[in-house]
């Protein structure tokens, strides 16, 4: 019996001598010292031994393990000293080396466009009001005046996922889903991402932003349409601002009109920037066609309404004077962080 428990030291010593990390430490450990283990074993054998030598044996046991349980707590000790002096080398703070400098994220140029227009047409008394992206194609065109034949509808400008379902090419669609609700009056705005099948350039892109504008009450008038997008311009571009609406045509409103701001970088007078004309076209606009209010349940006779709809990213480039849309997406950190 003697023979075995030095045995069973021997080779717990060399396991320990033998651990690099913590948890060897602790396999030793459970190996000889466990419910499982060597020693454990030995005091179950004692069944087996004389009576009167089991004293003896007993005390040989815990001798053994009390042998064992100090290696394992010194070598335990040890290593771990070893691994926080090494820690505390690898943690030494140089003082002369220059500071590390936070990387602190802003706004990009589409969201600070986004807030102003936003907070000025809020400060109004507008609504912000979102919808789905895929949108079914009753939305997107039948509830706005867009026939079937309409070119809108060609496959070359819309996304078409089923005969059915398209990725939504203007924010309009909202305005159909706002007014089909029939609580009125409405005063909304709909900002949101829309799709159209583009080529990439310095102008167009595939994906985009738009933010809608729909005004339903009774005695509402193109007066009104005026008054509203003047005080928008001069809020977004400056006081100076001058506003110029030039007849135009679009299916959801009758009649149209797209609007022009004076340059607000040469007040009018032609520069590069307005290519010499002093005005600066920004959006479309119009008085709700009575056909679309009477697709949405709301009486033609009673109600009107005037819709604009404008493109984020436009308001962008010009608010910040940018040349090229590719910019606002290429996530070119040295140009985002101007702004």
């Amino acid at each position: 019996m003697k023979e075995k428990l030095m045995s069973i030291r021997e080779e717990a010593i060399k396991a320990i001598q033998a651990a690099e990390a913590p948890e060897k430490l602790n396999e030793v450990r459970v190996k000889f010292l466990g419910k499982k283990g060597e020693l454990t074993a030995v005091l179950k054998s004692m069944k087996n031994v004389a009576p009167e030598d089991r004293p003896k044996v007993g005390q040989m046991v815990n001798e053994t393990r009390a042998a064992i349980e100090q290696i394992l707590e010194e070598s335990k000790k040890k290593m771990e000293r070893a691994i926080r002096e090494e820690k505390m080398k690898m943690e030494v703070i140089d003082v002369t080396l220059p500071a590390k400098k936070n990387m602190v994220g802003h706004r990009h140029p589409n969201t600070i466009a986004l807030e102003e227009v936003q907070r000025i047409f809020v400060g109004m008394g507008y609504e912000v009001m979102e919808g789905p992206e895929i949108e079914y194609d009753l939305y997107n065109f039948e509830k706005l005046n867009i026939p079937a034949d309409h070119p809108a509808k060609d496959e070359q400008d819309t996304f078409y996922i089923n005969k059915d379902i398209v990725l939504r090419t203007q924010t309009s669609p909202v305005q159909a889903r706002v007014m089909e609700q029939g609580k009125l009056p409405i005063r909304m705005i709909s900002p949101g991402r829309v799709f159209r099948s583009d080529e990439v350039d310095a102008t167009h892109s595939p994906s985009f932003h738009q933010v809608e504008g729909l005004v339903i009450d009774k005695n509402i008038s193109f007066a009104d349409l005026k008054g509203t997008l003047e005080v928008f311009a001069k809020e977004l571009f400056g006081e100076d601002t001058k506003t110029k609406f030039r007849p135009h045509h679009f299916p959801f409103t009758e009649p149209s009109a797209e609007v022009d701001v004076s340059c607000f970088k040469c007040g009018g007078k032609g520069c590069r920037f307005c290519k010499g004309s002093g005005w600066i076209e920004i959006l479309g606009c119009g008085m709700v066609h009575p056909h679309v209010l009477e697709m949405c349940g709301i009486d033609p006779e009673e109600y009107t309404g005037f819709a604009f709809g404008v493109g984020l990213e436009r308001i962008a480039l010009l608010k910040y004077e940018i040349d090229d849309m590719r910019l606002l997406y290429e996530n070119d950190v040295r140009f985002l962080k101007q702004f």
